[in-house]
């Protein structure tokens, strides 16, 4: 019987990538400058350059390192973190510019545009990690593109209508981003993979490489939290930084807790440790605004790490089984959860602030309709990238070419010598 190859992408992948990246040029080239000659924040140049990079690592190294894990897709995972990274960042500066451009007739850019557009790039990553190894690189660029697109629509949104800090409405990338993968990968699900997937599986080279790119995302996520906290007020970038350490701490050593005691053996689990010890880095990077004195953010990684760590063992089975949601890095566990629960935690710090019932009441209000507006519109966007992907013009790889590099990748050492 002929083997079954993967479908040629060469019609598909390179006119999209091409057609997008001349886009791109002419619109920087007529459209954006970039702003010289601006403290960011009132801080010097090199000082926020050092901590863009911080960002800069966990986007390209962070996630590229922890979507490694599957033992035959290290290179795709990898390499299409990338990709996806650069078109999403590239396309959310434009997004993100389209009020300036609308005011003044330019787009103006400086290092505060680029870190934000690598955060809506982060939430396109988180999204794909839902559908990794299940679809080709020409339906992961359309899913950042749409992602980005509706996270920023989301932004906008909740600045406009709910008068939302932007820090507070960036942080929800961990909720919008998991609840977009989560529906994609619903309405993508195919009928009899209940089962298992042949080649979705870890070893520990694979899960070696994975573990490098928690440490990664470990050590530079109080830059990621911290970045883009108001400067002004003495103190506050400094606290946001004790306060994601904290909670990254305790939420490590927390995860590794949970995962022994939910083993049968009491072992430690390396699937538990690669995602559910930055739990309390998403938690607590959502909450952050509430967040004052350093036992919250431990409290705050403590559960987070529980949730995830507990999500992750039975979760992601039992959303097969009864939703039919493969959720291939499991999303939901290691963003949706953590990120619902700062949600949660941002409500009820800042509400135990309130001294007027009234404001506190209104508060309320307007934090809970901030969530109903971020995942109904994660969803909605969610349902319509799905619809879209599941069109065959993509050519989406077979079930047995799923989880494979061979199927994009060129490995001249395994060819057939004739």
């Amino acid at each position: 019987m002929a083997p079954q190859y993967a479908p040629s992408l060469r019609s598909r992948l390179a006119p999209m990538l091409l057609v997008l990246q001349i886009g791109f040029i002419l619109i920087y080239a007529f459209y954006i400058e970039i702003e010289s000659n601006v403290n960011v924040y009132g801080i010097t140049f090199s000082n926020f350059y050092a901590e863009f990079q911080n960002v800069n690592v966990m986007v390209i190294l962070g996630f590229g390192f922890l979507c490694t894990f599957l033992v035959r897709y290290g290179f795709s995972g990898s390499g299409f973190n990338l990709l996806v990274a650069v078109m999403a960042t590239q396309w959310a500066i434009i997004l993100n510019g389209i009020e300036s451009w609308y005011y003044r007739g330019k787009i103006r850019i400086d290092l505060k545009s680029l870190v934000v557009a690598e955060m809506c790039a982060a939430s396109a990553l988180i999204s794909i990690g839902a559908v990794l190894g299940k679809t080709n690189p020409v339906q992961l660029i359309l899913i950042a593109l749409l992602e980005v697109s509706g996270f920023v629509l989301n932004e906008w949104l909740l600045q406009t209508l709910l008068k939302v800090q932007p820090l507070n409405s960036i942080m929800l990338l961990h909720i919008f981003g998991a609840f977009f993968g989560l529906t994609m990968t619903w309405i993508l699900f195919k009928k009899g993979a209940e089962q298992p997937f042949e080649k979705e599986k870890v070893d520990r080279k694979s899960g070696l490489f994975s573990i490098l790119g928690t440490l990664f995302l470990w050590v530079f996520w109080p830059s990621f939290n911290s970045i883009l906290v108001d400067n002004h007020t003495p103190g506050r970038r400094l606290g946001a930084v004790f306060s994601t350490y904290l909670a990254l701490a305790v939420s490590a050593v927390t995860a590794a807790a949970v995962s022994s005691l939910s083993s049968p053996k009491g072992k430690l689990n390396p699937i538990h440790l690669q995602s559910c010890m930055l739990a309390g880095g998403v938690a607590v990077g959502v909450s952050m605004p509430a967040v004052h004195q350093p036992w919250e953010a431990m409290t705050i990684g403590f559960t987070a790490a529980v949730v995830s760590t507990i999500g992750f063992r039975y979760l992601k089975t039992h959303m097969l089984l009864a939703f039919q949601c493969h959720d291939t890095c499991a999303v939901l566990s290691t963003h949706g959860l953590p990120g619902l629960l700062g949600w949660l935690a941002h409500l009820l710090l800042q509400l135990k602030d309130y001294d007027d019932p009234t404001t506190a009441i209104r508060f309320a209000v307007f934090h809970i309709c901030c969530l109903l507006i971020t995942i109904a519109l994660s969803l909605a966007i969610g349902i319509i990238a799905g619809l879209l992907l599941k069109w065959h013009f993509w050519r989406p790889p077979q079930d047995k070419k799923c989880f494979d590099d061979q199927a994009f990748w060129e490995f001249p050492h395994l060819a057939v010598q004739k």
